[in-house]
């Protein structure tokens, strides 16, 4: 007999959406699960499914059942010969990972942040970077789903093929994901490079016979803080100088797994670079620049700013100048390179747009906060690229699309205006054919929907079927549906 719990409080990570449901399950079986979503239908009552409770967004609150999955995370089997493992959906990926390492296995890609569950990651549809790869739900070959009514339905490309098209990005809505199977790759390391450029001019940093390689030592000189007062530059020594929105193209085949970082109120970027290397596991964190300085101090002063706006523009660019402006190489397991740690609590949009309207857009939102200099914008907003998929719901559904990342940290756990900075960058993603991402905090309707997504009426089609009552909607889905 499953236990319900009464005064629960459940808060995201970030602590920026929270809800008191009224009953708090942590099943151990699926015959547990399956006797909460009886008594859900015995009192009529509304059921959501949580995870590792990042989403900074309200997708996950209730004020009826909700079911934390944690407790059903094991690994069920471990396929070598197709490199494939089947899971329970409460599982971390953290935990994962390391499970991963023993048989010699590994995701191909993975977020930013592994504190999350398995049937989470896929249902939100998130997300990493790199062209060749699509979302984390591309990595998804089966799942069983357990419907309103306590059918378990068996789902792949072979099984409830529409289901399965639906479910691996499920959004919470279509029933309890119990099980999950991913598709492995033999482990691996990468190398990751990050080096300073400039929305005017990234440098793309090369030597002509190693092509394709991240840039190297012989091919750059930086001129630091010690040899000239002024902020340090990057001096080619080849004759190849290219534009950062211009040469997308030429970074993405450069690099399998691509992004790059811009820094408001500057012309500042970050260009990262992550790939497969046979280097042995090195490292170049530091813990007075990166805690010290990059969290202590940059927290500190993000505060004070709450008092003078007029500070961030100075601070993007004095901790560009203070941690991005020199070149960096890590290499490790590819997990612990994918993974980074999250220090601030935050609000983000994350939305993704055709990748041929990165520059169109990036370069409006820069305009904009410089047409309004009241409006103040943290660093960085992240620019990442990820490969068209068939999955009715993925933000990625039928284009290679660049998801573009904005946030506005919580120094202290103080709220910072943002509401002009989030309506016009809303507005620009609108306006360039963008989707929100389903886990993060956005201000679309089903009206948005129905002309961001071709397939949203399938969608909608087959969560009417299976769960006809509405048993797992909750506030957040109503504005999504209805």
């Amino acid at each position: 007999m499953v236990h319900g719990y009464k005064g629960v409080k459940f808060q995201n990570w970030a602590r920026t959406y929270g809800c008191c449901p009224e009953m708090y399950f942590q099943p151990t079986s699926v015959e547990e699960v399956k006797e909460v979503l009886a008594l859900a239908r015995q009192q009529n009552k509304r059921v959501k499914v949580v995870g590792g409770g990042h989403s900074p967004s309200d997708i996950a609150c209730t004020d009826g059942f909700m079911i934390h999955m944690g407790k059903m995370n094991r690994i069920l089997k471990v396929d070598t010969e197709k490199k494939q493992v089947t899971m329970e959906a409460g599982i971390l990926l953290a935990d994962l990972n390391h499970q991963l390492d023993k048989h010699g296995l590994a995701l191909s890609n993975l977020g930013a942040v592994s504190d999350v569950t398995a049937g989470g990651v896929i249902g939100s549809g998130t997300h990493n970077t790199g062209i060749k790869h699509g979302i984390l739900a591309t990595q998804v070959v089966a799942l069983t789903l357990l419907t309103a009514d306590g059918t378990i339905l068996e789902c792949s490309e072979s099984s409830n093929v529409e289901v399965f098209q639906a479910a691996r990005v499920h959004l919470g809505c279509l029933g309890v994901i119990l099980t999950v199977t991913l598709q492995c790759v033999p482990q691996f390391h990468l190398q990751e490079t990050t080096f300073p450029s400039t929305l005017k001019e990234l440098q793309l940093l090369f030597r002509p016979e190693l092509h394709g390689s991240p840039p190297g030592p012989s091919s750059v000189s930086i001129i630091t803080p010690m040899d000239q007062p002024s902020l340090p530059r990057l001096w080619p020594q080849t004759r190849t100088a290219q534009r950062v929105l211009d040469n997308l193209d030429s970074h993405l085949k450069k690099s399998e797994y691509f992004r790059f970082l811009w820094f408001p109120h500057s012309e500042n970027v970050s260009v990262i670079y992550q790939d497969h290397t046979n280097k042995p596991p090195s490292s170049s964190a530091n813990w007075f620049w990166d805690y010290a300085i990059g969290f202590y101090l940059l927290e500190f002063l993000l505060w004070i700013s709450t008092f003078l706006p007029g500070l961030v523009g100075w601070i993007n660019r004095f901790f560009f100048w203070l941690l991005f402006n020199g070149k960096k190489e890590n290499c490790n397991l590819s997990h612990k390179i994918f993974n980074y740690e999250c220090r601030f609590k935050q609000h983000v949009q994350d939305w993704a747009i055709p990748r041929e309207k990165t520059k169109v857009a990036l370069l409006e939102l820069k305009a904009t906060l410089e047409a309004n200099p009241k409006v103040v914008a943290h660093y960085p907003v992240e620019v990442r690229f990820t490969r068209a998929d068939d999955i009715l719901l993925s933000p990625c559904f039928q284009r290679d699309s660049c998801y573009m990342n904005i946030i506005m940290y919580r120094p202290y756990g103080k709220d910072v205006p943002r509401l002009d900075y989030w309506l016009a960058y809303e507005n620009i993603m609108k306006k360039v054919g963008g989707r929100p991402h389903w886990a993060k905090a956005h201000n679309c309707t089903r009206k948005d929907f129905e002309k961001m997504y071709p397939a949203f009426q399938r969608f909608c089609a087959i969560r009417e079927k299976l769960d006809p009552t509405g048993m797992f909607l909750n506030a957040y889905l109503e504005k999504v549906f209805y």
